[in-house]
C-alpha cells in the first residue's frame, strides 16, 4: 500500500511540483494551500507524513504543527525560508521532526522523507520485551515509548525519544552532532546541527534535575554529546 503524504504550502507552483514529484516516486499525495485546510486534510486523510510550510495564511505553520502534534505522532517535515531561524527553532520545539530550507533539491527532500518514514515504521513495530531505564528523577519505558515521573507520563516528542534511546543504548560513547543526525534522523547531512541542539535542550529539561548542570546528557566541548549512566559506572 502506498504511503501517503500531505503537502502544505501556499505557493501553488511549488506545492503542485512537489505533489507531482512525490507521486512519481509512488506516494499518494494530498494538498493544502493554507493552515486551516492543512488541519482539515490531516484529520480527514490521516497521512503517513506531512510536509509543512511555516509561512501560511489562515493559520500559521507553527500553530498547525502544534495542533497536529497534540493529536498525532505523524512525522512532520518543515519547509522554511533560509532566514527564518526563529521559526525553525519554534517548529522543532513544537514537535516537528526535521526541516529543509528553501530552496532545496528534491533529491535531498526525498531522502529525508524516506528516512522519516523508515523511522516511523520502526517505532510502530511491536517491542519484543519490556525494558525500563532509571534516570533518577525519571524512568524511560522503552517498549511503551514513555517517559515517566512517578505515575505521571511526561509529554515526549517522537524524535526526542529516538535520540534518548540511541544515546542510552550507546552510553559512554561520545557522538558528534553530524553522527547523531546520521544515526537518529537517518541521513548524513552536515550543516543543520541546530536540529540536534534543540532536541538535546528539550531532553535535558525533561530528564535532568538541573538542565544547566546535566548529570546524564553531557556536552563534550568541541566534540558533541554523551549519555552518562552513573549507575553503570
Amino acid at each position: 500500500m502506498a504511503r501517503s503524504i500531505l503537502v502544505v504550502d501556499d505557493e501553488k507552483t511549488l506545492r503542485e511540483t512537489l505533489a507531482d514529484s512525490l507521486e512519481s516516486e509512488g506516494f499518494t499525495v494530498f494538498q493544502a494551500a493554507d493552515g486551516r485546510e492543512a488541519v482539515d486534510a490531516f484529520r480527514r486523510h490521516h497521512p503517513d507524513l506531512i510536509l509543512l510550510d511555516l509561512m501560511l495564511p489562515e493559520i500559521s505553520g507553527t500553530e498547525v504543527c502544534r495542533i497536529i502534534r497534540a493529536e498525532s505522532g505523524v512525522p512532520i517535515l518543515m519547509l522554511t525560508a533560509k532566514s527564518a531561524e526563529v521559526d525553525k527553532v519554534v517548529g522543532l520545539e513544537l514537535g516537528a521532526d526535521d526541516y529543509v530550507t528553501k530552496p532545496f533539491s528534491f533529491r535531498e527532500l526525498l531522502a529525508r522523507v524516506r528516512a522519516l518514514l523508515r523511522r516511523s515504521e520502526q517505532q510502530a513495530a511491536p517491542a519484543s520485551e519490556h525494558e525500563t531505564v532509571d534516570l533518577g528523577r525519571v524512568k524511560v519505558d522503552v517498549a511503551g515509548r514513555r517517559l515517566l515521573r512517578g505515575t505521571e507520563v511526561l509529554p515526549m516528542k517522537p524524535k526526542a525519544f529516538d535520540l534518548l534511546l540511541f544515546l542510552l543504548r550507546n552510553s559512554g560513547h561520545v557522538f558528534t552532532r553530524d553522527q547523531l543526525l546520521e544515526h537518529v534522523w537517518g541521513y548524513d547531512y552536515a550543516g543543520e546541527t541546530r536540529t540536534v541542539d534543540v532536541h538535546v535542550h528539550w531532553l535535558r529539561a525533561q530528564i535532568e534535575e538541573d538542565p544547566a548542570r546535566p548529570l546524564y546528557l553531557e556536552t563534550v566541548r568541541g566534540v558533541g554529546y554523551v549519555m552518562r549512566r552513573p549507575d553503570l559506572d
